[in-house]
């Protein structure tokens, strides 16, 4: 594969969107989402199909270049919101687990800031960047630290999530500092994203999550804490 590699696969990937787009399925996707970006009407499932079938096809790209390159060019790139969800597929891809490290943040808290809204954001926070906190932590925790009391409230919200799914590698003092930062903000995205971190560890450690309610109740806002302990009562 050549220098145009990259840009081949971008609009392979486009054009294969192009070709399974249902118009009619657009503006109901549009409209849930809040997007001013279009859609193309492109459902999840046929859409990852697709990754999988280019990839299948053309080739992964080869090296870290050629994979940021595609993915950075989908996603700055993009006329519709299915090729940014295209580009974190491509992320997500078994073909680029080699590249999930500490150099690649910088380019997913690019995906946090210019995407800013939850769908991109939980997408990045919890499938990419959360696996690359556990195996790299020494590196990423300072990153997380940082977001914690970002001006940015989409980093906030990552700060919070990240750790979603970790299960028993869950760090819970890097838990608390996120939440106990934010709980005070009227954020809707924030005390929901406190709430969701808390419910998924009490789906580990549910004494910890009941323990931390009580502790901080008059901390957490009602969403919060009524999210928190959903499933735990």
């Amino acid at each position: 594969m050549g220098r145009d590699a990259p840009l081949t696969l971008a609009a392979a990937l486009r054009a294969g969107l192009a070709a399974i787009a249902d118009p009619a399925k657009a503006p109901a996707m549009q409209a849930y989402m809040k997007s001013a970006m279009p859609f193309r009407g492109v459902p999840t499932p046929e859409r990852r199909r697709l990754v999988r079938d280019v990839i299948a096809t053309g080739g992964p790209p080869s090296d870290r270049d050629m994979w940021e390159s595609t993915v950075a060019e989908l996603w700055d790139g993009a006329a519709f919101r299915e090729e940014r969800y295209v580009a974190l597929d491509l992320c997500a891809h078994r073909s680029a687990r080699r590249w999930q490290d500490a150099a690649t943040v910088p380019m997913y808290d690019h995906f946090i800031v210019t995407g800013a809204w939850w769908d991109h954001v939980d997408a990045v926070a919890i499938a990419l960047l959360g696996p690359i906190l556990r195996a790299h932590r020494a590196a990423v925790q300072p990153v997380v630290l940082r977001w914690i009391a970002d001006p940015d409230p989409w980093r906030r919200r990552a700060s919070i999530i990240v750790q979603n799914g970790a299960k028993a590698e869950t760090d819970t003092a890097l838990l608390a500092e996120a939440i106990l930062a934010n709980a005070g903000d009227d954020n809707f995205f924030l005390r929901k994203g406190i709430g969701w971190a808390l419910r998924e560890y009490a789906k580990t450690d549910p004494d910890w999550v009941r323990a931390f309610v009580a502790t901080n109740e008059a901390r957490l806002s009602p969403l919060s804490r009524r999210e928190a302990l959903k499933r735990i009562g």
